[in-house]
């Protein structure tokens, strides 16, 4: 008599990857740590307090919400460390220390928990962070500091918000990052090399960095505002917002022609805000909004059910 072979019968997936929450936001942290070392370096200490305050109040917050709602402490999975790095990133490094402790609380708390943790927030707590301290303290959010000096950032002089005759500086100190802005926005550099880690870990996908970036380049590009084309990629969070912002894995789309979609809302959004709104910024707000159409992007894009009759 044959051996008779025992298989075990389970619900899909049946193909799983080893990825976990905490490796996945490890790598997050690992592919934001040169935007971190160039904001500290070109904003000193005050960037770092600003860093780790952001951080320290980000865990503090989901810890202590979650212990006072009895539920199980997640803070293990690293993804308010990326929150609160994200906030920092999106912060002026003069910014007094008690704006990221209430920019912490209203990203986890109000954004991240009351919709049920991690995976079920409907917008990048980050950003929804940034715009709600920038709509209650615009003039703290919008000082912007370099060497010890208050300057302006690149997007307000093309812009024409500054005094007539301020000089934009030059597209090599854009791309590093010596120039006035958020901690961890302004060195283009930094980001890219952020960027093509988590592209080489498989952690984000191509599709909305690049059609997000895409997208604003050739808009500005023909608009023609600055003499480079390539000027007002590295300016403001753009690279910060396509690479590390727009591609979170709960606010954006699955499908493959979502994340085009995506990006390229993301895109045109910003370009709108920048050339014709009164900020000189879009990226953030670009980005919420279309964090809020993913629903209907995932509806409209997914592919139909093999058989399936409608």
């Amino acid at each position: 008599m044959s051996e008779t072979t025992m298989y075990t019968v389970s619900s899909s997936p049946h193909i799983r990857a080893k990825d976990t929450t905490q490796s996945i936001m490890r790598d997050v942290i690992i592919g934001l740590l040169p935007a971190a070392i160039a904001g500290v370096y070109f904003f000193k200490l005050k960037a770092l307090l600003v860093i780790l305050v952001s951080v320290i109040s980000c865990v503090a917050s989901e810890y202590i919400w979650q212990k006072a709602a009895k539920q199980k402490n997640t803070t293990g999975d690293l993804s308010a460390v990326v929150t609160g790095l994200l906030l920092a990133f999106c912060l002026p490094a003069s910014v007094p220390l008690w704006i990221p402790v209430i920019g912490g609380i209203f990203a986890i708390i109000i954004v991240k928990q009351f919709f049920g943790g991690i995976g079920q927030n409907i917008m990048n707590p980050a950003l929804a962070a940034r715009a709600f301290l920038l709509a209650s303290w615009p003039v703290l959010m919008t000082t912007w500091t370099l060497d010890g000096v208050t300057t302006a950032t690149p997007l307000a002089i093309l812009k024409g918000k500054e005094v007539t005759g301020a000089v934009a500086p030059s597209l090599m100190n854009v791309f590093i990052g010596h120039v006035g802005g958020s901690i961890g926005e302004t060195s283009a550099l930094a980001l890219l090399i952020g960027g093509a880690y988590l592209l080489y870990k498989h952690v984000i996908d191509w599709r909305i960095p690049v059609t997000f970036i895409g997208t604003t380049f050739v808009i500005t590009a023909i608009v023609g505002r600055a003499p480079n084309p390539f000027y007002e990629l590295f300016t403001g969070g753009l690279m910060l917002g396509a690479i590390f912002m727009a591609t979170d894995y709960a606010t954006s789309p699955i499908t493959p022609k979502g994340k085009i979609i995506f990006g390229v809302g993301c895109g045109v959004l910003t370009s709108i805000i920048r050339i014709l709104g009164g900020y000189p910024e879009g990226v953030c707000y670009s980005i919420i909004i279309m964090n809020l159409f993913v629903p209907l992007i995932e509806r409209w894009t997914t592919p139909k059910i093999f058989g399936k009759v409608k």
